[in-house]
């Protein structure tokens, strides 16, 4: 329910006190109303997360718990999810309707999966209003929608086959939070999306001296395609061709098991005609492989030609946008898959991989692309955009049709009016852009954030608090989502000297009603507190509700105050 909690405030009492040893007001009715029913037994977390589904209901439909759980971002088919979803299978199938399960089938069901869900119903992911957001990212979506110009690639003939019209974005967050919009399950191939991929795999594999030892680490300034090298006679980058290839050398894992795993083992797959297509088209990579040869670029006893077999297969990879957005999110989680908690990468080679798709992911547009949009990335001539936002999500765009630079037309739309949105830009300061969003902090005006701050003091006794407040003109009286005052919670907590300060000092109305009727006396009552049900008594005795009506309750606690 939407009742006022200790540290997480108006949003989520019962599912913040899943984790929780505080008890708030409400949720000492929620476990009354459980030991009740279980004498001397505490409640579970398993219990608490029934009744946040439930919402007083004794029984759930497994689709509510399924759209709930959707709706903090997490699937039904999440992998850490595995044995909970397998079980409520299992255990519809027995239940009378097959449709319903009560708290102890429900409590069987997630209990293996407890600490995940936990978090997602208490909003603890990287982005708490995940639905909120999401609604975002699909009004971006609809407006690269409209979007017309741009050609396809038609330089490799199976690239020329797609329709200018297909269009998708998938995300993925470091919690496996997942939202996909458009085309998002079509098959595409990697192209260059797949260099800085190898690369880290080449990281990974060797070290970040012995992988520079061959390419070196500088934009370019020229055409991907271009033969042409360093002073020291290596390739520019490893995002170039001439540096993908050498790069391509250096791997010696089987890098499609690789892939699989950092996209959580989802869709990766090959298209050899796009393979067979892009060999027989490949006369610039073959003039870049035989200038690197020459040029003694390769380690020593490398069979060129086998190289770039390995280059144009390592482009025909298959993903969708799915697979790629969860790829995406492997990087942005410093290397670690975020669906199945496997470490694929490690830190170093995520962290090289990020620097270089920084400064030279986007072709000849990668300064201007750092500048507006300030994202690691790569595009590629498939149509795709890999996005990174460390520490947050992966993305990937896809559209067929691509701009004059050899990048998708719509993905650039999409990811300039994502960072003009979001204050995801590398430089934006988290604390001082408002004319931003920033999706990883819960939502709420300061209204909301002011009455968390003050039931909150009120629920600890920390009458300083209660001070401070009052003399920065914080109204003493302000309610929760259930109209409940700072004085309720004081009272149930039975905290005499914070009643005190807020009557005597404060002039609280005394016998404020929340939503259900109830006073701070009732509260004091209920929970047996009877120094503050004496105290409060005395209050509404000789409370006189016509007494400074004129003024407002900032200027009663000024006047108090002072």
């Amino acid at each position: 329910g939407a009742f006022y909690c200790p540290g997480q405030g108006l949003s989520s009492c019962c599912s913040f006190c899943l984790t929780s040893q505080w008890t708030c007001p409400t949720m000492h009715r929620v476990k009354q109303q459980l030991t009740e029913r279980n004498p001397g037994i505490l409640p579970s977390l398993e219990d608490l997360l029934f009744y946040t589904v439930a919402e007083g209901q004794e029984k759930i439909p497994a689709h509510k718990f399924l759209t709930a759980l959707k709706a903090t971002g997490l699937r039904s088919g999440d992998p850490r999810l595995k044995e909970c979803m397998e079980i409520l299978k299992e255990t519809l199938k027995k239940t009378p309707d097959g449709v319903t399960l009560d708290r102890h089938l429900f409590k069987k069901c997630v209990q293996s999966n407890i600490v995940l869900l936990t978090q997602a119903f208490r909003k603890k992911f990287v982005i708490p209003d995940f639905q909120s957001f999401t609604s975002h990212i699909d009004q971006l979506y609809e407006k690269a929608k409209n979007l017309s110009g741009g050609q396809v690639a038609d330089y490799i003939p199976q690239l020329a086959k797609f329709s200018p019209d297909l269009w998708a974005v998938s995300l993925c967050t470091v919690d496996g939070q997942r939202h996909t919009v458009g085309d998002t399950k079509v098959p595409f191939c990697l192209q260059s999306c797949v260099k800085p991929l190898k690369y880290a795999v080449a990281v990974h594999d060797h070290s970040t001296e012995y992988v520079h030892s061959f390419i070196g680490k500088e934009p370019s300034g020229l055409r991907f395609n271009k033969l042409f090298l360093n002073e020291d006679d290596k390739p520019h980058n490893p995002m170039v061709n001439a540096g993908a290839i050498v790069c391509t050398s250096l791997i010696q894992v089987k890098v499609m098991s690789f892939l699989k795993k950092m996209a959580g083992n989802e869709y990766v797959g090959f298209s050899n005609a796009t393979f067979q297509s892009e060999r027989e088209s490949g006369d610039r990579n073959f003039a870049i492989g035989y200038y690197l040869k020459e040029k003694k670029c390769f380690p020593e006893g490398t069979d060129m030609t086998s190289v770039l077999d390995l280059y144009f297969q390592l482009c025909a990879i298959e993903v969708t946008c799915e697979s790629a957005s969860v790829m995406a999110a492997t990087l942005a989680n410093g290397g670690i898959c975020p669906i199945t908690g496997e470490r694929v990468l490690s830190p170093e080679a995520v962290r090289n991989t990020l620097s270089l798709m920084h400064s030279c992911g986007m072709y000849d547009f990668s300064g201007q692309f750092a500048f507006h949009v300030g994202l690691p990335s790569k595009s590629g001539v498939a149509g795709g955009i890999l996005l990174v936002v460390p520490n947050v999500m992966g993305i990937m765009c896809w559209s067929p049709p691509l701009d004059k630079l050899g990048n998708s037309v719509r993905g650039i739309q999409f990811c300039t009016d994502l960072v003009e949105l979001f204050n995801f830009h590398n430089y934006d300061n988290l604390r001082h852009f408002a004319k931003k969003h920033d999706p990883r902090r819960e939502g709420g005006d300061q209204r909301v954030k002011s009455v968390i701050n003050l039931l909150f003091a009120a629920y600890t006794g920390d009458v300083s608090a209660l001070r401070r407040f009052a003399l920065s003109s914080m109204d003493m009286e302000q309610r929760d989502y259930d109209s409940r005052t700072a004085l309720h919670v004081a009272a149930a907590e039975g905290h005499l000297e914070v009643v005190r300060f807020l009557l005597d000092a404060c002039k609280v109305n005394p016998v404020p009603k929340d939503r259900w009727g109830n006073t701070p006396l009732d509260e004091a009552v209920q929970f047996g507190h009877h120094d503050v049900v004496a105290a409060l008594q005395q209050y509404q005795e000789n409370y006189n509700p016509a007494d400074g009506s004129d003024k407002t309750s900032n200027e009663k606690n000024l006047d108090s105050l002072l």
